[in-house]
């Protein structure tokens, strides 16, 4: 059987692996800071420049960016989540769960074929215009690496002994 480069399997297999690198990277800050005995909230709230999100306001565009895509591809309203209790850990991890669990259910017939669709974004004051491919392969995909790439800076930045393999989820991800 040969496989074929669609919309769905370049936006939805690769968004939900994403989702499950940044658990892996909250996992081993979560660890390391119990290892040191650091008060997690250290952690949590900290960031990389004084006009930049901290770790939680990373963790929540990340899963925000990534969740809204299928459904947008697909032509449906994502689902709107409510940040105000992501405090913890454990919060971020249910977090995550919950966007991969959004992202899954939206299928391949939904969204192969949309590849060119039109449609707009509310961005802010500014609405956006983009197709399908356009929407997955030049803003979402970008942008949640970037947030997770931050949420891995922040924690490299604390002292937290991330390696590249641990971007994409630990050696054992990597098959």
């Amino acid at each position: 059987m040969t496989a074929t480069l669609s919309l769905y399997n370049a936006s939805v297999p690769g968004l939900i692996r994403m989702m499950d690198n940044l658990e892996h990277i909250l996992r081993m800050g979560q660890t390391n800071a119990e290892d040191r005995g650091i008060d997690p909230s250290v952690f949590l709230t900290a960031r990389l420049a004084p006009d930049m999100l901290g770790l939680v306001g990373q963790v929540q565009v990340a899963t925000s960016i990534a969740k809204a895509c299928p459904f947008r591809l697909a032509g449906t309203t994502p689902p709107v989540y409510d940040d105000q209790d992501n405090a913890s850990f454990d919060d971020l991890y249910a977090l995550i769960e919950r966007t991969r669990s959004d992202i899954s259910s939206v299928t391949r017939e939904q969204i192969d074929g949309r590849e060119a669709v039109e449609f707009n974004v509310k961005m802010g004051p500014v609405e956006r215009s983009f197709t399908g491919i356009s929407y997955s392969s030049g803003f979402t995909i970008p942008n949640v690496y970037f947030h997770i790439t931050t949420v891995y800076n922040i924690l490299r930045h604390n002292g937290v002994p991330l390696g590249k393999l641990d971007f994409f989820g630990g050696p054992s991800a990597l098959g």
